[in-house]
């Protein structure tokens, strides 16, 4: 089996045709290099998404959360002229050529002759950078991208004749569409599921041999919840959560050793197609709080006064789409600058301490939100919180906390909690309550966005 979706299932032969017919779709509809897929995580944005590459054609992804203008940006960039959209989606695109999934289905051009090999520096995939920090750049992903990050995780994780991996993050994420890449690789069964829901996804683990699911910590917190308040069983294929996409707290990796939820970190960007340092299953319960050791092919080290991670890796993109000087500017041709910065422990795991151009410098000492966010956030009622800096005449700039909670919040015994687990200079000066964070269509909070706020707080 090579994907399903709880209804449908295809195998890699079966899906041989359907691509096929796609592909030839897919030409008679443009010229261009590129194409736009919009879509949910279901079969019919699968099956467009793998027409585009059997038509020798670049993915363009587009994420469908985007506001018009985002989405506007993004296709002109690209220079698309053609978007195949989920029926789903249907009101949501309001750009100019679009095919819709059943459209394309319904096709009656003659169907594509199928090239059985790809020139691995040929680019597969755009992917949209989530623009926490400013406008999105296109990072290419080519084939060879996509091979090297997937030979390295099946080095480390291994791969087994059963495995099923859930896919339930979105496929215009890398951390998805990796997912659909492995399948392929690998010969590797996919189980497709439409949008995050945890009861659901926590009842597909117990009732179908699903071995690994990719998640991101909301999804794990909340599946954590469900377990706990249902009492859920995993099958007995279940291997591990894949857990990337951000800082964790302790507590809650805590929680799920003791609920036997088996989950190993890992750190990636869109620019490596997914993870290049990773935990193995076996280290992973010793090792809580760090993401692992560089994958097989990628060179990592930490450089300057704030050890910044710069990594090599045959997984880097070769660039960003139409900004060259950006990525110049990150990439001295050996090494990747990543923006992170991170420390190694005594065996040589590494832990990502945050983001260096988040970082605080408060009377001379380095300050990073995510660590204070990660204690901050086990405070009683926090739902969400995020810390940024504020310029400070005596200190040169001090840590505010913005929190989200239901309920009023006690700011004094706040701070006392905040006091009792962080030396005093990381302990935020001021708070500030509001009833959400500015997020970004991925759902990653837009810090740049609170400094007008804090600002005048």
């Amino acid at each position: 089996m090579a994907v399903n979706d709880g209804t449908t299932a295809y195998t890699f032969a079966q899906l041989v045709p359907l691509v096929a017919h796609r592909a030839g779709q897919i030409q008679a509809q443009t010229d261009q290099p590129r194409v736009g897929v919009m879509t949910h995580n279901n079969l019919a944005g699968y099956l467009a998404a793998l027409g585009v590459l059997a038509a020798d054609k670049t993915i363009v992804w587009l994420n469908w959360r985007l506001a018009p203008e985002e989405l506007s940006r993004q296709i002109g960039d690209a220079g698309l002229d053609l978007v195949l959209v989920d029926d789903q989606l249907a009101d949501r695109y309001y750009g100019g050529h679009r095919v819709l999934c059943s459209e394309l289905t319904a096709g009656t051009a003659p169907a594509a002759v199928l090239t059985p090999t790809v020139d691995l520096d040929d680019v597969a995939s755009i992917m949209y950078t989530s623009g926490t920090t400013g406008q999105p750049k296109g990072v290419l992903q080519t084939y060879g991208n996509h091979l090297a990050s997937a030979i390295s995780l099946s080095l480390n994780l291994g791969v087994l004749p059963n495995d099923l991996w859930l896919c339930v993050a979105p496929i215009f994420h890398i951390s998805g569409f990796s997912i659909l890449m492995r399948g392929l690789i690998y010969g590797m069964g996919v189980r497709l599921v439409n949008h995050f829901d945890a009861q659901v996804v926590n009842q597909i683990l117990e009732d179908e041999p699903v071995t690994i699911i990719s998640a991101v910590p909301y999804m794990l917190k909340k599946m954590l919840e469900d377990i706990q308040a249902n009492d859920h069983c995993y099958s007995s294929a279940f291997r591990l959560v894949l857990l990337g996409g951000g800082t964790i707290d302790w507590a809650t990796l805590n929680a799920c050793e003791e609920s036997g939820l088996p989950v190993v970190q890992c750190y990636g960007m869109t620019e490596t197609c997914s993870q290049f340092v990773a935990l193995s299953a076996e280290e992973a319960p010793y090792h809580l709080g760090s993401v692992g050791k560089p994958l097989f092919t990628t060179q990592l080290r930490l450089v300057g006064e704030h050890h910044e991670i710069e990594i090599q890796t045959p997984a880097l993109t070769p660039g960003y789409l139409n900004q060259p000087a950006k990525f110049a500017a990150k990439h001295d041709g050996d090494w990747y600058r990543t923006g992170d910065v991170g420390h190694f422990d005594e065996d040589g795991f590494l832990y990502v301490d945050g983001r260096l151009d988040e970082m605080i410098i408060s009377g001379g000492e380095n300050i990073f939100p995510a660590e204070v966010e990660n204690v901050l956030r086990q405070y009683p009622g926090i739902q969400e919180i995020a810390v940024v800096g504020r310029n400070d005449q005596q200190w040169g700039a001090v840590p505010v906390a913005v929190v989200v909670s239901k309920q009023p919040v006690d700011f004094q015994q706040l701070e006392a909690f905040g006091r009792e687990h962080l030396a005093h200079y990381k302990v935020p000066k001021v708070y500030l309550q509001t009833d959400a964070l500015p997020k970004n269509a991925s759902g990653k909070v837009q810090k740049f966005r609170l400094q007008d706020l804090v600002a005048n707080a």
